[in-house]
C-alpha cells in the first residue's frame, strides 16, 4: 500500500512539474526586436505561416516588404548579393524535429533563412542564427551557415505587391514554403523525419 502511495505521488509530482510542462512544447512565438505593439506601424506588416506535418507544427516569421511600383528581383533585390528574404529582422523558420529545408540537414529548432537570389534560381542559406535584424549578411553573420540549397525561380502572370509566404502541405512530411513577390515565385521544399526525434 505504501509503495502505491509513493508511485501516486510520484506521478502527480511529474505532472505538475512546470519545468517539465515547459520542456515539452518550445515556444512557437515569434521573436521581434523592440515591442510588440510597434509591429502594427511598421511599414512592412509583420507575419507569419504554418503548415502541420505528422502532427507537428512548422512555423515561418517574417516581415513583408511593398513593392510600390519599383522593379524589384534583379533590381531592387539585386542578382547574386545576399537577401534576407523578407524585411526587418531575419526571416525565421521553426523546425519541430529534424528534417531538411531546401535539401539542408537540420535538427529540431529555429533557424533563419536568406536567399541569394538569381534569374533562374535563388540559393536558399540556412542559418543558425535568429534573433538578429535581418541586415547585413556579413562574415558574422554567414559563419552561422548551416548550409544551402538551389530552387528555381517561376515567372507568373499575377504581380504580388505585398511579398507574400506560405506552407503548402506536399504530403504527411513534406511542405513547399512558397515565396512571391512581384512576378517572381520559388518553392522551397520542407520535410520532417517521420520519426520524430529531437
Amino acid at each position: 500500500m505504501r509503495s502505491l502511495a509513493l508511485a501516486v505521488a510520484a506521478l502527480l509530482a511529474l505532472v505538475s512539474s512546470p519545468t517539465q510542462a515547459q520542456g515539452t512544447a518550445p515556444s512557437l512565438e515569434c521573436w521581434v526586436q523592440g515591442p510588440r505593439e510597434d509591429l502594427e506601424i511598421r511599414a512592412s506588416p509583420f507575419d507569419s505561416t504554418a503548415v502541420v506535418l505528422g502532427a507537428r507544427t512548422v512555423k515561418v516569421c517574417y516581415s513583408r516588404p511593398r513593392k510600390l511600383g519599383r522593379p524589384i528581383m534583379g533590381r531592387l533585390v539585386p542578382f547574386d548579393a545576399p537577401w534576407r528574404m523578407g524585411a526587418d529582422e531575419a526571416t525565421a523558420i521553426h523546425m519541430p524535429s529534424r528534417g531538411t529545408i531546401a535539401g539542408v540537414a537540420v535538427d529540431a529548432g529555429w533557424y533563419s533563412l536568406y536567399a541569394i537570389p538569381g534569374p533562374t534560381a535563388w540559393r536558399i542559406v540556412v542559418n543558425r542564427g535568429v534573433r538578429r535584424w535581418g541586415t547585413p549578411i556579413d562574415s558574422t553573420v554567414r559563419k552561422l551557415d548551416v548550409g544551402e540549397g538551389s530552387v528555381p525561380t517561376e515567372a507568373v502572370m499575377t504581380s504580388e505587391d505585398l511579398l507574400r509566404m506560405l506552407l503548402t502541405r506536399r504530403s504527411a512530411y513534406a511542405a513547399d514554403l512558397v515565396v512571391q513577390w512581384d512576378r517572381t515565385v520559388v518553392r522551397i521544399p520542407v520535410t520532417l523525419e517521420s520519426d520524430p526525434r529531437p
